[in-house]
């Protein structure tokens, strides 16, 4: 009844010499991600730690243990054959506008619906203090961070936890379909990792919301799939229309908007 031997066929033991962890991984041989994966894909959560505060050690742990160069030179190679990447890291854009200048939009509006999410939630426009790209890779994140929550109301993600999905697996997919595989994989190991603690929480702690959670998962991921390249967005080129109005504008396709602020609100 116990006898698994025929599962366990091929485990081989890897003599070393080292003292402490090591394998072919180098996310598994980094302490500090080994301990956010085990702590925020497992924990509940908790007003001791908020889930917003979540990502910042993950973000900086990244910085050191992928290999930026070699994302650079990635970058390089897909620039020479995809004019469309190319035009845009030549552009350079970097929006600099602030609160304040959203105030007098309808409400109606992308920026009438940011600026009420600002100032509901007493946040400021930059997510991560601004800074100067010095290579590709800077940039790419830079503008990842400034467009954000653009891609949370043009994919019909809400501004709660469960909505937080819809904006990553858009990401997940959305680089896939628009550059080549090794480059997009380098690029969502963050959105992966911090994606995958909603799900794991939701099925370990908060059963009642998983439908919501992977509802939240297909429709990110399908507007990810359908749409034109979401690394180019404009705040600015949206600020006056309505989301359906932007979505036609940005190419942004297959949104299928759901309401999870009642199954986030089960979060606690």
């Amino acid at each position: 009844m116990n006898d698994y031997s025929y599962l366990m066929k091929g485990l081989t033991r890897v003599a070393t010499n080292s003292s402490t962890l090591v394998s072919s991984s180098r996310y598994l041989n980094d302490p500090r991600i080994r301990d956010w994966v085990a702590t925020h894909l497992l924990r509940k959560n908790g007003p001791d730690a908020p889930t917003p505060s979540d990502p910042m050690p993950l973000v900086l742990a990244l910085r050191e243990v992928q290999d930026i160069e070699h994302i650079n030179a990635l970058f390089a190679a897909e620039r020479r054959k995809n004019p469309t990447l190319d035009a845009w890291f030549r552009a350079g854009y970097v929006s600099s506008f602030k609160r304040e200048d959203l105030r007098d939009y309808p409400a109606h509006t992308m920026a009438g619906i940011f600026y009420k999410q600002l100032m509901d939630n007493d946040l400021q426009v930059d997510i991560v203090p601004p800074y100067k790209p010095q290579n590709d890779y800077q940039y790419f994140f830079l503008r990842a961070g400034q467009t954000h929550d653009l891609e949370h109301i043009l994919g019909g993600g809400g501004f709660d936890f469960i909505g937080e999905v819809v904006p990553y697996y858009m990401r997940l997919t959305n680089l896939f379909v628009h550059l080549s595989a090794e480059l997009a994989g380098e690029l969502c190991v963050f959105y992966m990792l911090s994606s995958t603690r909603i799900l794991t929480r939701a099925v370990l702690h908060y059963p009642q919301t998983w439908l919501a959670v992977l509802d939240a998962l297909e429709r990110g991921a399908q507007v990810g799939r359908s749409s034109d390249p979401l690394y180019s967005l404009r705040w600015e080129d949206v600020f006056d229309l309505t989301p359906a109005e932007a979505r036609a504008k940005c190419g942004i396709r297959g949104v299928r908007l759901a309401d999870t602020a009642a199954a986030s609100a089960q979060w606690c």
